[in-house]
């Protein structure tokens, strides 16, 4: 199965129960349905990054479906938990793209947001052969990636909250999901 198109989306759940909160993050994302089986980083070439609502189109109950899904959780007060994915399309179709997950404490949406779109830009480069310096900011390194004419876009999606002040377990999720 190579699929043809994907779709980001992400979540938020609160429960005393660990499983029953990442259950209530996916249903927050619109994916609880689906048995979903995660994936490593590859965005098959000519892959079309559509809408959720119309990825959502292409499932049924209970299917297989294939992510990359970012799932981080807490059951500590105020603490704040991010899940973040990130994407890089290359401007030729016929090349693969990349897909990354990111997990952690502390960073705001933005911070991981674009530390997710900075690894998946930065495998593309290196596999295209874009020469770069690994240790100019990402501002920069994102427009020399652009001005290779090798990467038309890179994105991201990134879920963040803090800790239930009580103490329930609090989930964060963001996937990439795979339909054909």
């Amino acid at each position: 199965m190579i699929p043809s198109r994907a779709f980001l989306t992400k979540g938020t759940g609160v429960h005393r129960d660990k499983l029953a909160s990442f259950e209530l993050a996916l249903r927050d994302a619109g994916i609880e349905k689906y048995n979903l089986v995660s994936v490593s980083s590859i965005l098959p070439p000519g892959c079309r990054i559509i809408p959720k609502e119309e990825g959502l189109e292409y499932l049924r109950p209970g299917e297989i479906v294939y992510s990359v899904l970012a799932r981080n959780q807490t059951n500590e007060a105020h603490r704040l938990v991010a899940s973040a994915v990130g994407t890089a399309v290359p401007v030729n179709e016929d090349n693969y793209g990349y897909i990354s997950e990111h997990h952690s404490f502390g960073e705001d949406e933005d911070t991981a947001g674009m530390y997710a779109e900075d690894i998946a830009a930065t495998m593309l480069a290196t596999t295209l052969g874009i020469e770069f310096d690994a240790d100019s900011a990402w501002q920069e390194r994102e427009q020399l990636y652009r001005a290779s004419g090798h990467i038309i876009n890179t994105s991201h999606i990134c879920q963040t909250a803090k800790g239930d002040k009580s103490g329930l377990w609090t989930t964060v999720v963001a996937a990439m999901v795979f339909v054909e």
